[in-house]
């Protein structure tokens, strides 16, 4: 396909362009790890446990070994005679290549069969046996908090990133962290208030269910190893996985293609250091691709309890508020404990309050390991502070859009943390969303057995900090451009944003910029594509690298004694007598952070807020408990919209996940701790009849004036608000209030008959 490369004045920001990619994806011919074959590659699968907590006292692998076409059989003994301390992790190093003497939940994996033929790999699973002492399980966040039940008896910090260089956990206890935030005296001011109020919400354990599942392939030499995968983070992987095999980091390379979906499934370690052993051990490429199934045995979103106490003047002002939060983070700690930390903080929500106190704990259980999942934890914060305010406003006999109005954070104004609010869009968005839902007209609630109601819920999130990103951009003769950045596209169209960002300030068609994808022998350092912190990080670094690019071609420009708006082709045919050469441009992109003291406090909690409201109509059916969502309403604070239709398909993506993550989706555990419903046929996403009628997508006139051109991440925005919004839309239709997800038609049926 040809790409022009001439000069253009048209902006390039601001510009929906088609995705860069979109060519090769409706062709079929897009790169995936899953259909990477490579000569004398075997196959790997998994053997798993079938306990939720117990010591390993024997597996017994022969009749695996001896079936015909098996390759080998590995356990945790084989792993460590190349790794002798064979544990990863972001925030602890607690999780092993294979279950090293104990268990601790069904579906960790315990042996791996490999063979040339997936099929008969599989077959040879199935041969294996173990036998385990079990020992005493945990599975609630609240119980884990006391429970004699101890899931790890020892941690070890990883002190991989700055802002966990405090983490230590308790030992024997299953905290792996307790987030603690005094700002004033909460205590005080709640005796004071005229009216105290205190709700108790819970949110489920629910799967990210990424169409395209957990991929990885490892190929290796003596001195080398090559990883392509699925992975939201090459960088950290190669990091990990370099300390992991004590080795340093420019032998082990990076590869990542296009990913079928991440959502915060494919950060840090999953499949990475699996097939890195594995490769190293058998001297042959290995593969290992999780079916949708073994997806729900490896990362899962935080289940969570919150307590919310508020103490209210009477006309509605709230004077001090009280957050308790335990999150289930599973068997292993992932990335929980910065969920604990960063979601934690904005528990109060985004409101004015002078007096609050927060404790936010993550909680080792018997369960499969939980992780960072589109939102990060705040879904499940806004869902409890925005139903408690609805609430605190009906109880008062306040309209709940005048409540929130009252409370609002301004600009300038200190949140929880300290931390000054400023560049985040709160009012315009809240009023926004009011005005497209008509909130002053009359409302009609219907009659008969189908009754009608309308919500809404604003949240707010601060992005991940303090994080790097680097890139480079390389300005080639003919005028043409290629950008470098290990920003993962995962189908949120980064490739493009980045595209469009370089051509903006090189002043030439996106169409002309191509996008190298991560590989970490290329493309320079990058934090990690989650948080919505890419075209915040990676755009400010594309950015700076495509204005260093600029500066270098003015200094040719000034040497060859060229006009200021020659082309760039031309240059380069003056410098060199042909079409000869190139110019490399570099940027590196950190933004100022103050780490929080002993009470939570600090000056910069973070580098931008994102902001979302969202707004429901929906129909209950009072006979059966169905909720049918009819108008569906997002509207953000994005800054200024790198490529306005992506944005909006962002926007309604997100709201739509979040919807079924509202309304019907939930791992259902037994007493076992066995999963019963880790299947599409059971466990139900979203599908087109599930969708509301109408879906508006919209965000306001704003500037992150720190983003690139004004822009910030968006990708979790319209999360935020989905669930309380519909519980909101629930109540005022049929006066039923609910406080624990998901809000199916069982929950309204039974909470309309109690």
């Amino acid at each position: 396909m040809k790409r022009a490369t001439q000069a253009t004045e048209t902006p390039q920001v601001g510009r929906s362009v088609p995705r860069l990619e979109s060519w090769l994806k409706v062709t079929g011919r897009a790169e995936y790890v899953h259909n990477l074959r490579l000569p004398g590659m075997l196959y790997g699968k998994i053997f798993r446990s079938s306990v939720a907590h117990g010591r390993i006292k024997r597996i017994d692998v022969s009749a695996a070994r001896a079936l015909a076409g098996v390759h080998s059989v590995v356990t945790a003994a084989e792993v460590k005679t190349l790794v002798p301390e064979p544990y990863y992790g972001p925030a602890f190093h607690d999780q092993p290549v294979l279950a090293v003497d104990k268990v601790r939940y069904v579906g960790e994996p315990v042996a791996v069969v490999l063979a040339s033929d997936p099929h008969v790999a599989e077959e040879a699973v199935h041969l294996i046996s173990a036998e385990y002492e079990e020992l005493p399980a945990v599975y609630d966040e609240v119980e884990a908090m006391t429970s004699k039940a101890i899931v790890h008896e020892t941690l070890k910090p990883a002190g991989t990133f700055p802002d966990l260089k405090h983490l230590k956990g308790r030992s024997n206890t299953n905290v792996a962290l307790d987030f603690r935030l005094r700002r004033g005296d909460a205590a005080k001011a709640m005796k004071g208030a005229e009216r105290v109020f205190e709700h108790r919400f819970r949110t489920q354990q629910v799967m990210h269910t990424p169409l395209e599942p957990l991929v990885s392939v490892a190929e290796s030499t003596d001195s080398s190893l090559t990883i392509h995968t699925a992975s939201q983070s090459p960088s950290f992987v190669r990091i990990e996985i370099a300390r992991l095999l004590g080795w340093p980091e420019n032998r082990v390379r990076v590869r990542v293609p296009f990913l079928g979906g991440g959502f915060g499934a494919k950060l840090y370690i999953k499949l990475e250091a699996l097939v890195a052993v594995l490769s190293l051990l058998v001297h042959r490429p290995v593969k290992v691709s999780l079916t949708m199934e073994e997806q729900f045995f490896t990362i899962t979103k935080h289940a969570s309890t919150f307590r919310i106490k508020s103490g209210v003047t009477r006309d509605g002002r709230i004077v001090a508020r009280d957050c308790e939060v335990w999150w289930n983070g599973g068997a292993y700690a992932d990335i929980g404990p910065r969920v604990t930390q960063k979601s934690g903080f904005t528990a109060p929500g985004p409101y004015d309050i002078q007096d609050v106190s927060i404790d936010s704990y993550a909680l080792y259980t018997n369960l499969p390991p939980a992780g960072a999942l589109r939102g990060f934890g705040i879904p499940q914060l806004v869902w409890a502070y925005e139903s408690h305010t609805d609430m605190i406003a009906r109880e008062l006999g306040i309209d709940p859009v005048e409540f929130r109005r009252k409370n609002l954070l301004r600009e300038g104004r200190p949140q929880a943390t300290g931390t000054r609010m400023k560049d985040a869009a709160l009012e315009k968005v809240l009023e926004r969303t009011a005005a497209l839902l008509e909130w002053e007209k009359p409302f009609d609630h219907g009659s008969g057995t189908v009754r009608r109601g309308r919500g809404l819920a604003i949240g707010f999130k601060a992005c991940i900090a303090n994080t790097t990103s680097l890139a480079a951009v390389s300005v080639n003769a003919d005028g043409s451009c290629t950008v470098y950045t290990s920003c993962v596209d995962m189908g949120q169209g980064s490739d493009t944003a980045m595209a469009q960002i370089a051509a903006e300030v090189l002043r030439m068609p996106t169409e002309s910029v191509t996008v190298v994808h991560s590989d970490t022998d290329v493309t320079p350092f990058d934090m990690a594509t989650l948080g919505s912190r890419s075209l915040f990080h990676s755009g400010n670094a594309v950015k700076l690298a495509a204005e260093d690019a600029v500066r270098k071609l003015n200094e040719l420009r000034a040497e060859l004694k060229l006009a200021a708006d020659t082309p760039i082709a031309d240059v380069f045919r003056k410098k060199y007598g042909m079409r000869a050469g190139s110019v490399m441009g570099g940027g590196n992109f950190i933004p100022p952070y103050t780490p929080p003291d002993e009470n939570g406090q600090t000056e910069n909690a973070t580098p931008f807020w994102m902001v979302g409201a969202t707004g429901v109509e929906l129909e209950v059916d009072t006979e059966t408990g169905r909720v049918r969502i009819t108008r569906l309403i997002n509207v953000a604070d994005v800054g200024t919209p790198i490529n306005p239709r992506i944005v909006e398909t962002q926007l309604s993506g997100g709201a739509i996940m979040q919807l079924g993550f509202t309304l019907f989706e939930k791992m259902l555990f037994d007493a076992e701790g066995q999963l019963r419903n880790a299947s599409l046929a059971e466990y139900k996403i979203p599908g087109l009849l599930d969708l509301p009628a109408e879906i508006v997508n919209e965000a306001v006139v704003a500037e992150q004036r720190s983003g690139p051109f004004g822009a910030k991440g968006v990708g979790e925005t319209a999360t935020f608000g989905v669930s309380p919004a519909v519980a909101n839309a629930i109540h005022d239709a049929i006066g039923v209030r609910l406080t624990e997800l998901p809000l199916n038609p069982e929950a309204v049926f039974q909470a309309m008959h109690k």
